[in-house]
């Protein structure tokens, strides 16, 4: 099983540094490149990591260096934008909306939301099932 999920990782930490030497190139893109180099662009430190070569796509971040692993956290930017785009849950766009305007940016109000759906997504793995998309919404509904 860890040879399926290091392809899949590697595979899709790629997908990050395609993007953004494309954007880099001043290259063509698709759709969900151009989101990752707008979610990039708001992480300066992120552009260094894919700037820096092979050795990022196979490096671990774990709780204990006390880094936040950079592709989580740019996939957890895109997952709130497809939650949003699409209101799914429904309601999400509206709190994503309330709570920009309340944070005056809606970066900030992104990690805010980024930080209610790892811990929805950390509690549905820990207990095996969907996450809870009710539970997961009321939470961000507290952020207001």
């Amino acid at each position: 099983m860890p040879f399926f999920h290091d392809q899949g990782r590697s595979s899709l930490r790629r997908m990050y540094f395609e993007a953004w030497r494309k954007h880099r190139e001043s290259r063509p893109v698709e759709p969900v490149e151009d989101q990752i180099i707008r979610v990039v662009a708001l992480h300066p430190e992120y552009a260094q990591l894919l700037e820096s070569g092979p050795a990022a796509l196979e490096r671990d971040y774990t709780p204990e260096d006390g880094q936040t692993n950079p592709f989580l956290h740019m996939g957890l930017h895109l997952a709130i934008r497809e939650q949003v785009a699409t209101d799914r849950p429904a309601g999400i766009a509206l709190v994503h909306r309330s709570l920009a305007a309340r944070l005056g940016d809606v970066h900030e109000a992104e990690h805010a939301m980024i930080e209610r759906l790892g811990a929805a997504l950390w509690n549905a793995q820990r207990a095996g099932l969907p996450p809870d998309e009710a539970q997961y919404l009321e939470s961000l509904r507290r952020l207001l």
